[in-house]
């Protein structure tokens, strides 16, 4: 089996950038993690791979996006976010939705995210202030989504695919995606050409499924265009977390309410909410971490 990846693309021409993922490990990691139903792992898994392709597009170490979806469906909240190498992390508000197949026997994303509501993408790229583009969603299946916001926040016209196909054991069998953009002066002709491959292409999942490679997927959906392959690269569903995060997460909250939870739990324990790890705190922790808040005056 192949391990996830990444892979970037250009036309030979330049009037055409792309970018492909296959995610099947990391898909199946965040549905160990979060016990998702079929819906929400595919749901999840889209979302992820769309963010780690946004991700992998920015260009400085340290830099991030998040990319929230919040729907009026029984899903609640997708959130995801990529660092700058195209790594993931996420969750969904529900993980347990079960919704009745669609009538052409598919997941029904749509109807779990639902079909009104926004899509948010936060770029951290280290500056003061992140930059924010927020669109109402199309119908809630993702891919078009994100090519909806590339389109109305960003002004570059896009072309998104996205899939995860799960086993009757509720496993990941293939999850990834693409992205296509036009870049500044594509012709008409280059428009309908790149239409024209993805009209023409089998699904995102039937051809992960029979080959994970991404670069094989993006030549399969770009027949008609001679493209310059970049190495593909390594990602992972990777969570930052720390026990030292957690613990400044602890201090901000300030001496009055840690002395609340010290007296009414004689300790604290936080989970993350991308990982599921839990970070334990002891009564003698928690007074300590009140000590020090109160020598400084907070």
């Amino acid at each position: 089996m192949m391990n996830d990846c990444i892979v970037r693309a250009i036309s030979k021409d330049g009037s055409v950038k792309a970018a492909a993922v296959s995610t099947r490990a990391l898909t199946e990691r965040a549905r160990c993690i979060h016990h998702t139903s079929p819906v929400a792992t595919a749901a999840l898994g889209r979302a992820l791979a769309g963010v780690s392709m946004i991700g992998n597009a920015l260009k400085g170490e340290g830099e991030s996006v998040t990319l929230q979806i919040k729907g009026n469906g029984p899903l609640g909240r997708v959130l995801v976010i990529s660092d700058a190498e195209g790594n993931v992390r996420g969750y969904v508000d529900d993980p347990s939705v079960e919704l009745p197949l669609r009538a052409d026997g598919k997941l029904d994303v749509g109807g779990a995210v639902g079909r009104e509501g926004t899509l948010t993408v936060i770029k951290d790229l280290g500056l003061k202030q992140p930059f924010v583009g927020t669109v109402d969603l199309l119908g809630g299946e993702i891919a078009e989504d994100i090519a909806a916001y590339f389109v109305e926040s960003e002004q570059i016209p896009t072309a998104c695919g996205l899939g995860v196909l799960v086993d009757r054991d509720r496993s990941v069998l293939a999850a990834g995606g693409y992205l296509i953009q036009l870049l500044p002066g594509a012709s008409e002709d280059t428009i309908a050409k790149v239409e024209g491959g993805i009209y023409a292409a089998p699904s995102v999942t039937s051809l992960l499924r029979d080959d994970p490679d991404p670069a094989h997927l993006l030549q399969a959906v770009m027949p008609d265009f001679e493209l310059k392959m970049f190495d593909a690269a390594p990602i992972e569903y990777r969570c930052t977390c720390s026990r030292e995060r957690t613990e400044r997460a602890l201090l901000s909250l300030g001496s009055g309410e840690l002395e609340d939870i010290l007296r009414e739990q004689n300790g604290a324990e936080l989970t993350c909410q991308f990982c599921d790890r839990v970070h334990r705190f002891s009564g003698d922790e928690l007074r300590a971490m009140i000590a020090e808040l109160k020598a400084n005056g907070k």
